[in-house]
């Protein structure tokens, strides 16, 4: 295909179909259905290979993103994939799970459906992995420098990926007993089926990368005497402590959290050993409060494991279907957002304040009393007359997450936090020498597309660490 300068005034915006919401529900496997390579290179050529590429700001990576563009309106598939290599150490998860800023940034998307970047982005790599492009490469030379990377999530991966390239010896701790973090077990499989993290761990064992399992360093690895053993350490461990709901009847059993519901479902899907009790929605009312994406993610995996019904609740706004006026372009915009998972069966409800959860005689859960609230310069009030009771058997949490879990190796290595309990760091190095933090630990609850771009970012500062101290005669 020619590269069509004014393709984007002709080629509308077309992204991959989903399965029908009907069967989607009736397993864990993704959503999307096949794209054909033609109608992939006329999305590609929809790009206006602008003169400032605003894409480039929205995209945390820094990804070429005309670059790789151009090369697949003209088929050239490797060049594509060699200069998405060059900032994106996994496209084969952006383009799964990235809520794709980029595309927010896009010049077209000023008065047009942006360009469909995480499409391509994933449609490369797939093609790569495909024709065999994706091969492992182990550094020619090693250093004798051991790093070791607490944390398996992508910040971590994506830190042990750019370690290993500069020809150290990189170990990876990981809690759990399966490597990937977030990426395992946050994140269902119908969004990231695990046989692509598997498919990237594989290969990067390949390369020389030791993962090591069960190891929760801090409690049952001691962690001074793991810093003492290496030249660098890297916390990559995530904000796990999630926000709780602490209102009247929250001691009533059935209210669970998110990620203690989504991790097990995964497990579940993976077939693991599941020892604690079981948390399942089937035959059950459920009701989802928050609404981001982890709260998505449990109105989908309700539906698949049979929920009666699935209410998801949401204490702002109903944001507007198109850009808000307050976060005009190239900001993220202000609008609906609607999944798949939405699309499968669920009410959603906005601008409701939970007040109490009711509790049966015997403990158990019955309903959730809420009432609905008026916002108005960034604070609300609740509307007299609107309380209602929405009867359910399980409610999730999906309130987001506050901070680092501080006991264990935080507490173990004297590691400082600030006043929100995350990390503090100057240039990702902490106040213990030696120690470096890249991801959520420093900057909070964020996306999967940062945590890669923290890692990158860690991952240079060590080195920048290590010149300075040949530098120095250490």
């Amino acid at each position: 295909m020619i590269n069509d300068p004014k393709a984007f005034l002709k080629i509308p915006r077309k992204t991959p179909l989903s399965r029908n919401p009907k069967e989607l529900i009736k397993d864990f496997q993704e959503i999307y259905l096949p794209h054909s390579e033609d109608k992939t290179k006329e999305q590609a050529n929809r790009c206006m290979d602008c003169g400032v590429p605003f894409c480039h700001n929205g995209c945390p990576l820094g990804n070429l993103i005309p670059d790789f563009n151009e090369a697949v309106t003209e088929g050239k598939w490797e060049l594509a994939y060699q200069t998405l290599s060059k900032t994106n150490n996994f496209p084969e998860f952006t383009g799964r799970i990235c809520p794709a800023p980029c595309e927010a940034s896009c010049v077209l998307g000023i008065n047009e459906n942006p360009v469909a970047i995480e499409h391509i982005e994933k449609s490369i790599i797939e093609m790569a992995f495909e024709k065999g492009w994706v091969r492992p490469e182990p550094p020619t030379l090693r250093t004798g420098r051991k790093i070791s990377i607490i944390g398996s999530g992508p910040a971590g991966l994506a830190t042990a990926a750019q370690l290993n390239k500069f020809g150290h010896t990189v170990t990876v701790y990981e809690r759990n007993d399966r490597i990937g973090g977030l990426l395992r077990y946050g994140i269902p499989d119908f969004k990231l089926e695990k046989k692509v993290v598997d498919r990237r761990i594989h290969l990067m064992e390949s390369e020389g990368i030791k993962f090591k399992t069960n190891a929760n360093v801090g409690v049952n690895i001691d962690a001074k005497e793991l810093l003492e053993s290496s030249d660098a350490m890297v916390l990559c461990g995530g904000s796990t402590i999630p926000r709780d709901l602490p209102i009247k009847g929250r001691s009533a059993t059935g209210i669970h959290f998110a990620m203690d519901f989504l991790e097990q479902n995964n497990k579940r899907v993976a077939e693991d050993n599941i020892t604690e009790p079981i948390l399942s929605a089937k035959g059950k009312k459920v009701v989802v409060i928050g609404g981001g994406d982890t709260g998505a993610d449990c109105v989908g995996t309700s539906n698949r494991q049979g929920a009666t019904s699935v209410t998801q609740i949401e204490l702002l706004i109903q944001p507007p279907n198109t850009r808000d006026e307050s976060t005009p372009w190239p900001l993220w915009p202000m609008q609906l957002r609607t999944s798949s998972s939405h699309e499968e069966g669920c009410d959603r409800q906005w601008a409701i304040l939970t007040k109490e959860f009711i509790k049966r005689p015997d403990g158990s859960l019955q309903g959730i009393k809420t009432v609905k609230v008026d916002w108005k310069d960034q604070r609300f009030t609740e509307i007299p007359g609107t309380e209602e009771i929405i009867e359910c058997d399980m409610v999730l949490l999906a309130v987001g997450f506050t901070n680092p879990q501080l006991e264990g190796i935080l507490s173990s290595l004297g590691v400082t936090t600030n006043e929100r309990n995350l990390v503090e760091d100057h240039q990702y190095q902490t106040n213990v020498e030696k120690v470096f933090v890249a991801g959520d630990m420093r900057r909070g609850q964020s996306l999967v597309v940062w945590a890669l771009a923290e890692g990158r970012a860690a991952a240079e500062q060590v080195e920048i660490y290590f010149k300075m101290a040949w530098r120095g005669g250490k």
